[in-house]
């Protein structure tokens, strides 16, 4: 709870001070500020909870552990985001602190989503962490790319949020709760309409996760919207809807009766969602557009963890939002200061800026799932619990192909950096950002090196 009003209340609060400060330098550290509280007031709930959780609004939320954990690390992937990259507002607009503003909404939904315990609490969710979105992906407003990605965005996540409310619709119907743990899903005869909505459900959240084939409008909004906003959009807004997919799936749907209905159509998703992001990630010519793709790939990794409905799942996802996230914000602000993002852009940027190429070195290495870097652990949790799920070795031989496949793509851009000549264009930036690369550096290999660091409170 105090995660979720103070991330609201800061976002209220950037847009007051919005109309009194002038300084965009000020704002920025404002709002790091404001990150700062609300992770430290998430961190001292945990000294308050009373028999692990506890539940808020007429049990409409609940807090635990597990929950204070996922908080803290979003919020600490967005302080990482707003130290590297917030000087890049300043570049897509004047309206800097709605911009801020706009970020901790979608903050607040994601802290929504890691404690709901009703439907109508997950359609909340959804839609605080959604529509700031489609204002941020069109915030550059003299960029026809931009224009299109906000329209495009805004009228496919309109269709998929119907898509949800009918899915809740049904299951409400056949239940008559929105409680998802009165549902009773497991166990007895199934209604029709039960089975539809858990459908209808799987494919809404798929679209908001970007799974396959309901991943068509990630490219193009990723690529339209100002570099610094999908930044955030593929970490930490990701993460949080794999938080809710995880959530519902893992208290509802868990009984052997339910489960064989909807895990062989979430296998096929994520099957899908590995191949397609994988394969076509090979054939892109902009290392922006590759990360996009390379987001969806990640979300095939992470649906291994919804389907696997074991604890191992669960450290899982914690383990591979944190490192997905800082690799990815790492990745983002080295490529901000390239202008040329296309793959030749990269070409000797390792004679240039040794620090820029080593960290973005490290960054794909850990995408890759490299061992000593963070994403090596995270790839091992996800596989190692499909496993112990029993059913979907299929799925996990096909995941290790994909990764194998991954590593491709990422090596294209080391192999620019280090073993071709050119003159890339960067741009200036200050020892301060130089310090900040290298802590994210640090980061990245301390979790590869000690991921108890984050699973022990898992």
């Amino acid at each position: 709870m105090n995660a979720l009003i103070s991330t609201a209340l800061s976002g209220v609060i950037l847009m007051f001070v919005g109309l009194f400060v002038n300084n965009k330098q000020q704002i920025k550290y404002f709002a790091i500020a404001l990150v700062l509280i609300a992770f430290v007031a998430n961190l001292l709930e945990a000294g308050t909870l009373q028999g692990g959780s506890s539940r808020a609004f007429f049990g409409m939320l609940e807090v635990s552990r597990f929950s204070i954990l996922f908080n803290a690390v979003m919020l600490g992937a967005t302080l990482l985001y707003f130290m590297l990259s917030g000087r890049e507002f300043e570049k897509v607009g004047e309206h800097v602190a709605d911009y801020f503003a706009l970020v901790f909404f979608i903050l607040s939904g994601i802290m929504l989503a890691t404690g709901f315990s009703n439907l109508l609490m997950l359609f909340l969710a959804i839609e605080i962490i959604s529509i700031p979105q489609y204002i941020l992906a069109g915030s550059d407003k003299k960029n026809l790319k931009s224009n299109e990605a906000s329209l495009k965005y805004f009228l496919m996540g309109s269709f998929s949020t119907g898509i949800l409310l009918m899915g809740i619709t049904l299951i409400y119907g056949a239940t008559g709760t929105f409680n998802i743990a009165e549902l009773a899903l497991g166990t007895g005869e199934l209604h029709p309409l039960t089975i539809g909505g858990i459908m209808l459900l799987i494919f809404a959240l798929a679209f908001k996760v970007s799974a396959a084939p309901f991943h068509f409008w990630t490219p193009d909004v990723y690529d339209g919207s100002p570099t610094v906003f999908t930044s955030f959009m593929a970490t930490v807004v990701k993460a949080g809807g794999f938080i809710a997919f995880l959530r519902l799936f893992h208290v509802s749907f868990t009984g052997g009766a339910i489960s064989s209905h909807w895990l062989p159509v979430l296998a096929i998703i994520a099957a899908a969602t590995l191949l397609l992001g994988n394969l076509t990630a090979v054939f892109q010519q902009s290392v922006k557009r590759m990360l996009a793709y390379s987001s969806i790939a990640q979300a095939g990794f992470m649906l291994l963890a919804v389907i696997a409905l074991n604890e191992t799942a669960t450290q899982g996802i914690v383990l591979y939002a944190a490192a997905y996230s800082v690799a990815t914000i790492g990745m983002f602000a080295v490529l901000m200061k390239v202008k040329d993002y296309t793959f030749e852009g990269f070409n000797g940027l390792a004679r240039k800026q040794p620090l820029l190429a080593l960290a973005a070195t490290i960054f794909l290495f850990s995408l890759a799932g490299m061992p000593l870097t963070a994403g090596f652990f995270a790839k091992y949790f996800v596989l190692s619990a499909a496993v112990q799920q029993g059913q979907l070795l299929w799925l996990v031989i096909l995941a290790v192909i994909c990764a194998a496949i991954s590593v491709y793509y990422y090596f294209r851009v080391i192999i620019a950096m280090y073993f071709k000549t050119g003159e890339p264009q960067v741009e200036p930036f200050t020892p301060a950002f130089k310090a900040l690369l290298i802590a994210t550096i640090i980061i990245v290999i301390l979790l590869g090196v000690y991921p108890g660091v984050l699973l022990q409170w898992a």
